[in-house]
């Protein structure tokens, strides 16, 4: 298809001059409204406005403009088609070969929360009709709604002669499309949490996400992987992180990074959390930021080779030599001294993230998950408990209170079945992923045994309910002196009859934190 006649109408202006210098350099007829035209035209372009190529002026301040048969009869006509192309000169239609159209900037716009007057004048709505029509007439009308696309349309063209191949304008039809459907989710989110309706599951799932970054390959190297960020939470993530050196990150960097930061974000005091294979290895706090890496990192030392580093305070160059005295895959932190950085550049290959949002409140949010054939949502898991009810004839002191609220914000980042064995400020074992919750246990107590930890007088977090009695007996005999977990078992009251008889204090949350 050869272009003849171009419509020209768009809100960002970047390269928009060059375009058309070169469309008009080859003889390309471009018409123009508003802004645009006079923009051209300052540059000296040659622009006929779309209110004398239409012949009726613009109106409701510009609300109708393009909106009119010369202009989509132009765009729309099946060159093919006979009747099409009679009604075509039956009303003096001047056929559109090129549409130059982007959209006016509701997303910029909502960002800046202003009044909800220009909230509603900067849904555009000529802009998707343009698009949508030029799209639909693909064969025929070349659509461009980025202006990243001038350069392979200007390209083509110069070979060409001024036409554009099948595939050319197939691309550029499936850009519109794609642009276009993000435009309508984002505005149709944005109202869902306007009018109030954010917290239903609606009937169609419209979901709009913008690529960030292509990933190094997925869980294994002969996978790909590109991660999508929501530009629309309101929650800090490890996708506003700046990686400061390192390998690009792939599949499992992120999913560890991301369960690293969920985590952190639990403590206010000083702590280190090491991830490997999305479960906790290692966690402790300190008044010391150093003192509680090192704390963590002796919980499970060959489990935290090759493991991602969470910190909720700066790196100083003395914790930056203690976390390279043994491989590091990643570490993530809020900030990193000069020093830190110059011993960190010395293993090139490890990702540094520096991550913002640490201390920020946590916003509830949905949770998408993909299986065969459709896709999981749910509320995300952001409440930590109902409330906190002994049930036991001993009431736990204060010391292991504090040590059980202290597992209990561990146990929800482990993959179920879950078991934690803690003290006030660090964990001692963690048995994650048994499809037994006694195994689970069993596991916390052998990590904790294999490293010279010492389990009597911790306390033990359980994500669920304990199902029998075997699991308050085992603790037990472990040194276990007192117990969290959400209850809500039938056997609920023989639970807590074998705690009785052991003399282990145990607190009912009323919440499960089951991590699938």
């Amino acid at each position: 298809m050869k272009v003849r006649r171009a419509l020209v109408s768009v809100y960002d202006k970047s390269g928009v001059v060059e375009l058309c210098r070169f469309l008009q350099e080859i003889g390309v007829e471009i018409i123009s409204s508003g802004g645009t035209a006079k923009h051209l035209s300052a540059e000296g372009i040659k622009v006929i406005e779309v209110s004398d190529f239409t012949g009726t002026p613009e109106m409701m301040d510009g609300r109708v403009k393009t909106l009119h048969p010369k202009i989509h009869g132009a765009i729309l006509a099946d060159r093919n088609n006979k009747k099409h192309m009679g009604e075509v000169k039956k009303h003096g239609i001047k056929l559109i070969d090129l549409v130059v159209v982007n959209l006016y900037p509701f997303e910029d716009t909502v960002r800046k929360n202003p009044p909800m007057k220009e909230i509603v004048e900067n849904i555009d709505i000529g802009g998707p009709t343009l698009l949508r029509a030029a799209a639909k007439n693909y064969r025929h009308v070349a659509v461009v709604c980025r202006p990243s696309r001038y350069h392979n349309l200007v390209e083509e063209m110069k070979k060409s002669g001024g036409w554009l191949s099948d595939k050319m304008l197939e691309r550029l039809a499936l850009d519109t499309w794609e642009h276009v459907s993000h435009y309508d989710v984002f505005i149709e989110q944005f109202f869902r949490k306007a009018f109030g309706y954010q917290d239903e599951f609606p009937e169609y799932l419209n979901l709009t996400f913008r690529m960030k970054q292509t990933l190094r390959y997925g869980e294994n190297p002969h996978q790909r992987a590109t991660v999508y960020r929501d530009e629309q939470s309101r929650n800090p993530s490890i996708l506003d992180a700046k990686q400061l050196q390192g390998k690009e990150l792939s599949y499992n960097n992120i999913l560890d990074c991301n369960a690293a930061f969920k985590l952190i974000r639990e403590f206010d005091e000083p702590t280190g959390v090491i991830v490997k294979h999305n479960n906790p290895c290692g966690v402790a706090s300190s008044e010391d930021i150093l003192e509680a890496f090192k704390i963590a990192k002796a919980v499970d030392p060959e489990a935290s080779f090759g493991g991602v580093v969470a910190l909720n305070r700066r790196v100083t160059e003395p914790l930056a030599r203690e976390i390279t005295s043994r491989f590091v895959d990643i570490i993530i932190a809020p900030g990193f001294d000069d020093k830190a950085l110059d011993v960190l550049r010395a293993k090139k290959n490890m990702r540094v993230m520096e991550t913002p949002g640490v201390n920020m409140k946590r916003v509830p949010y949905r949770k998408y998950r993909s299986i065969l054939g459709g896709l999981l949502v749910q509320d995300a898991n952001v409440k930590l408990l109902e409330h906190t009810k002994v049930v036991t004839n001993r009431k736990p002191t204060e010391k292991e209170m504090k040590a059980l609220l202290y597992a209990w914000k561990i146990v929800k980042y482990v993959k179920s079945n879950a078991i934690i064995f803690a003290r006030e400020n660090r964990v001692v074992g963690i048995g994650a992923g048994q499809m037994k919750r006694i195994d689970a246990e069993k596991l916390a107590a052998m990590i904790s045994r294999d490293y010279g930890g010492d389990v009597r007088g911790c306390v033990m977090a359980s994500d669920a309910f304990f199902p029998f009695r075997d699991g308050i007996e085992y603790a037990a005999k472990q040194g276990i002196t007192a117990i969290i977990q959400p209850g809500g078992s039938i056997r609920d009251e023989d639970v807590i009859k074998a705690a009785n008889e052991h003399g282990i204090a145990m607190v009912f949350t009323g919440i499960r934190h089951f991590r699938h």
